[in-house]
């Protein structure tokens, strides 16, 4: 089933509309959505090498494009829509010390939220409940994605075919390996 599964990952990373699946779920991963935009990107590089750099453009783009969403969801629809999503993670309470000492440490929060699995719809939404500045919001959202999606890039454009090897040949311990790592943020969420 999970070689299936990766088979119909690669062909649809292939496919013509590619990137804008990647744009819609990197816009909303960076709002609402749980699953984040490598589970496509890192598939559709590795098998169009040559297009990596466009691909990381798309989702840094798509991605910062969800970030001020969130951003939105929070400063203007806190109540309806970012803490019911905030309560769904079990982050509802700790929302009041989280706004007091947010802005002092947030463009830290918003790079590290960025570049790291921590689900970084959490830091998009609470960027906009505690008004951090707009501007600065933006510019580390750019620095944080960027890092992240033109590292992934990078490094699949240059060990692209030895990597899809090592993929092919041991897709077991790479799903676990990607299962364990996305847990792992939710439950480091779920520490903060």
């Amino acid at each position: 089933m999970l070689r299936a599964l990766y088979d119909r990952t690669m062909a649809l990373a292939d496919h013509p509309r590619a990137l804008w699946w990647l744009g819609a779920v990197a816009l909303v991963e960076s709002s609402v959505f749980p699953i984040p935009p490598d589970v496509l990107m890192i598939p559709m590089i590795l098998a169009r090498p040559n297009r990596a750099w466009i691909i990381a453009l798309v989702a840094l783009v798509a991605s910062v494009a969800g970030g001020v969403l969130g951003y939105a969801i929070g400063a203007f629809f806190y109540d309806s829509i970012g803490q019911p999503v905030l309560a769904a993670m079990g982050k509802a309470d700790a929302m009041a010390e989280f706004n007091a000492r947010f802005n002092d440490f947030g463009f830290w929060a918003v790079l590290g939220a960025g570049v790291t699995p921590f689900p970084y719809k959490v830091i998009t939404i609470m960027s906009g409940w505690t008004g951090m500045p707009l501007g600065t919001f933006i510019a580390t959202s750019i620095l944080a994605r960027a890092l992240r999606f033109f590292l992934v890039a990078g490094l699949l454009w240059k060990f692209g075919a030895p990597i899809r090897d090592f993929i092919e040949k041991r897709l077991g311990l790479v799903f676990t390996v990607f299962v364990v790592a996305l847990f792992g943020g939710f439950l480091a969420l779920k520490a903060f």
